[in-house]
């Protein structure tokens, strides 16, 4: 009985059947304690219902941050990405800004060179003496002007155009009315105010004047007409706002070849 007791197993299998008579109560006492002690693990094994135990997730480890670290970071994320698109487009405008004002300034000062830019002195400068505009077989504007005349200084932008726009084929030449050199032709001119302007042939015959403050279009009319050596001229006598030449300020001559 001993060894029938040991075995669990067994036990489970093919319960025993005790016979008191055969056996001391010790002995009966050691078998029912080995039964019990052997029913312990298949009980707890019965219990186990699924072989292979669910898994089991892992825990969810929450990490606590300090808000106002949170709230900090965020801001500063979100100012730089606020910031980002905001100094890009700022810099290709300026970027901009920077050419169109380069071009801006470079056009107004080729405006302001090539029309309001343009004084007496420029227009002096460029002129032919009046000897050789004679001689050279071209016709010929003579504008008589003093550097005093407001009209004249007005005008010398728009005499500077079309003079560049004719120069190859007209002669443009400036007289001074306070130097004393032009007194002859003055008076042959009949200059009473300025600017006049006196349009000659080819041979130096007088065609027409224009005195005064008048729209350019006479003036380019009147020097196309020349280029192309018409007989006369569209606008031969027309007198507009002028200085008057005897305002004039009298100097002697400071170089013998001056038309000044």
């Amino acid at each position: 009985m001993a060894r029938v007791c040991s075995n669990p197993v067994g036990l489970q299998r093919f319960p025993p059947s005790f016979h008191p008579i055969h056996q001391s109560p010790q002995q009966i006492k050691t078998c029912l304690n080995s039964q019990h002690k052997s029913r312990r693990f298949p009980t707890l094994v019965a219990c186990q219902t699924t072989p292979n135990p669910p898994e089991t997730k892992p825990e969810e480890v929450v990490v606590e941050t300090d808000s106002a670290t949170d709230s900090t970071s965020t801001q500063a994320t979100s100012s730089s990405t606020d910031s980002g698109f905001t100094q890009f487009p700022n810099k290709e405008i300026n970027k901009r800004v920077a050419i169109a004002s380069t071009l801006g300034a470079l056009g107004f000062f080729l405006f302001t060179r090539l029309d309001f830019g343009v004084s007496l002195k420029d227009l002096t400068a460029i002129a032919l003496p009046y000897e050789e505009a004679l001689s050279n077989g071209k016709p010929t504007v003579l504008e008589f002007y003093a550097d005093w005349c407001e009209v004249c200084r007005e005008l010398a932008p728009e005499v500077y155009k079309v003079e560049q726009q004719y120069k190859d084929q007209v002669n443009f030449v400036m007289l001074n009315v306070d130097n004393t050199k032009w007194e002859q032709e003055l008076d042959e001119f009949g200059v009473e105010g300025i600017p006049h302007f006196a349009f000659l042939d080819r041979d130096g015959n007088e065609e027409g004047n224009v005195v005064g403050r008048l729209p350019r279009q006479y003036l380019l009319e009147n020097v196309d007409a020349l280029a192309r050596g018409e007989i006369s001229i569209p606008h031969a006598r027309v007198v507009g706002q002028f200085s008057s030449a005897e305002n004039r300020k009298v100097h002697q001559v400071v170089a013998p070849r001056s038309h000044g």
